[in-house]
């Protein structure tokens, strides 16, 4: 068998480039195979052509060119330095991968960071561009001013995820008086009536007429409220309303039950002369908390300090992340706030907060007024919403049944019977105008309600900003979060500073015992001289005196003794 002939050699003088691959097929074409690769010329380096890309899915594809004319010229390779065909556009698929989506809002994906070591990861709940809106909090943020290398560095050293190896009297008797039989209350009730009636000392007649004036200056919150609570039954005041006749044979309980039973619609009086003596109090119970959340949010939106706080922390969270599912986050929810400290550093000794605490304090102190801007937390942290609009909703009822118990209250019998009076001046407005130059009752519960409304929509919004559902985190979870975020920052502020306190002492003492090794080192290296000197000192005498003994002529005229022993001298 013949084999088929070798493709074209290339031009006299070209360099030997291989030819592009040939273009994917046709869908549903038959397959043509390639020509055979050309054959190097002599000397040339054989370069292997690159291999077929796949078909193109859909794609019209470029039928090969026919082969060449036996004897006719070959097709010149693309020149020099150019490359093969562009790449197909996104979207069709084969060569490259896809293009990343674009991002909302005209936002730029976050800088993908790569420290030199795993850092310790912050876990926290990620938000993605995906979850943004266009008036949010985390569409505004601009975290990469605040990016240095030096701050990278001490993250890198600080929170490097490798660990490091660790280390009777007698009762007094009473007096019995002498014990009426109860004819309609049984003995606790009226026991307890009687405690209740001798805690006044007031006659009974006294206490009806001070019911039907509605005298405020006697009634109190406290008086009204033991009266409904100890005051008989209907249907025991209708029985003693008909024992008028025995009133001297009657207990003292029972007594004042003859008496007070003439006043008409008893329970519903005290009820509704309560709810009045209450209203005040509880206007004062509800408008501040309205006013706290009201004024928190606000502080929240319009805190510069604490934006900044948040971007610092969005981007060393991003930095730590590397390389994890958490990193390249746009925000994160605000409760991550309260776990900065259980991210420790290598050696546990910090934690994340304390690094933040100590970098804004030291890099960024403006940071450090957002504390001070955030003064309502504290009270809106405390502010519980459904409790909040239990309250509301108790105060519109009231005001309701007041009212209808005033249009149905039955003409008075007794000319010192002012409660339709008293209670009806509640609901007239003291001048004409709006509701906001009023104070009734009705105008002032709905001041309260559009206030508590307009409380409502602000932590509405505060929510959008923020990218968190109202319906799931409530007013006092929100800024309880925020509250003891604080408080904890204030705490790690003033450990840093006691730590540094205490790292300054360890470093005087330090040197103080340097210094006193070093004086001490000094002197000894004196003394040791000074004997050196005293030694000198002492052979160059010796040596003088033998020379100037030697140069007299003493040296040679010393005399012996005489013997007298053998060891003994004269």
């Amino acid at each position: 068998m013949i084999p088929p002939p070798p493709p074209p050699l290339p031009l006299p003088g070209a360099t030997a480039i291989p030819p592009p691959p040939p273009p994917p097929p046709l869908p549903g074409a038959t397959m043509i195979p390639p020509p055979p690769p050309p054959l190097p010329l002599p000397g040339a380096t054989a370069i292997p052509p690159p291999p077929p890309p796949p078909p193109l899915p859909g794609a019209t594809a470029i039928p090969p060119p026919p082969p060449l004319l036996s004897g006719g010229p070959g097709i010149p390779p693309p020149p020099p330095g150019m490359g093969g065909p562009p790449p197909l556009p996104p979207g069709f698929g084969g060569w490259g991968a896809p293009a990343a989506p674009a991002l909302p809002y005209g936002l730029a994906p976050k800088k993908q960071y790569k420290p030199e070591v795993q850092l310790r990861r912050p876990n926290w709940s990620k938000i993605v561009a995906e979850e943004l809106s266009q008036d949010c909090f985390w569409t505004k943020v601009k975290e990469d001013r605040f990016e240095n290398d030096e701050l990278f560095a001490k993250l890198t050293f600080t929170f490097s995820a490798q660990t490091k190896n660790q280390e009777g009297g007698q009762e007094k008797s009473t007096q019995k008086k002498k014990v009426k039989e109860l004819k309609v209350l049984d003995s606790k009730s009226a026991q307890n009536l009687s405690i209740f009636l001798g805690s006044f000392r007031m006659p009974y007649e006294e206490i009806k007429n001070v019911i039907l004036e509605v005298n405020e200056a006697v009634l109190t919150e406290s008086m009204v409220q033991n009266l409904i609570k100890q005051m008989p039954e209907p249907e025991q005041l209708k029985m003693l309303s008909e024992l008028g006749n025995e009133y001297n044979e009657l207990a003292e309980s029972e007594q004042f039950g003859v008496v007070i039973s003439s006043v008409s619609r008893l329970r519903p009086r005290l009820n509704s002369i309560l709810f009045k003596l209450q209203f005040n109090e509880q206007v004062e119970n509800i408008k501040p908390e309205i006013v706290s959340v009201t004024a928190a949010c606000e502080e929240v939106r319009k805190s510069k300090s604490f934006s900044s706080l948040l971007e610092i922390t969005l981007l060393v969270g991003n930095f730590m992340n590397a390389g994890s599912r958490n990193a390249g986050a746009f925000g994160f929810n605000i409760s991550f706030l309260c776990k900065l400290r259980d991210t420790k550093s290598t050696d546990q000794k910090l934690t994340l907060l304390h690094f933040l605490a100590e970098l804004c304090e030291q890099q960024y102190p403006d940071v450090m007024k957002f504390p001070d801007e955030l003064i309502h937390v504290e009270k809106a942290s405390r502010v519980s919403a459904e409790n909040l609009q239990k309250n509301l909703d108790q105060m519109k009822k009231q005001i309701s049944d007041l009212q209808r118990d005033v249009e149905n209250f039955p003409a008075a019998t007794d000319e010192r019977d002012k409660f339709v009076e008293k209670m009806t001046i509640s609901f007239t407005p003291k001048k004409e105008g709006t509701c906001w130059d009023r104070s009734d009752l009705q105008c002032t519960y709905e001041k309260l309600r559009m206030m508590h409304s307009n409380m409502e929509n602000l932590f509405k919004e505060m929510g959008q900003y923020f990218l968190f559902d109202p319906k799931k985190i409530s007013i006092e979870e929100f800024f309880m979060d925020l509250h003891n975020f604080r408080n904890m920052f204030l705490q790690a502020a003033k450990e840093n500073q006691k730590r540094r306190e205490t790292e300054e002492k360890m470093r005087r003492a330090k040197l103080a015992k340097e210094k006193a090794e070093k004086e001490r080192l000094e002197k000894q290296q004196k003394r040791e001289q000074l004997i050196d000197m005293n030694a000198e000192g002492d052979e160059t005498g010796v040596m003088d005196s033998l020379m100037e003994a030697l140069q007299s002529g003493a040296a040679f005229r010393r005399k012996r003794g005489p013997r007298q022993g053998k060891h003994c001298l004269r």
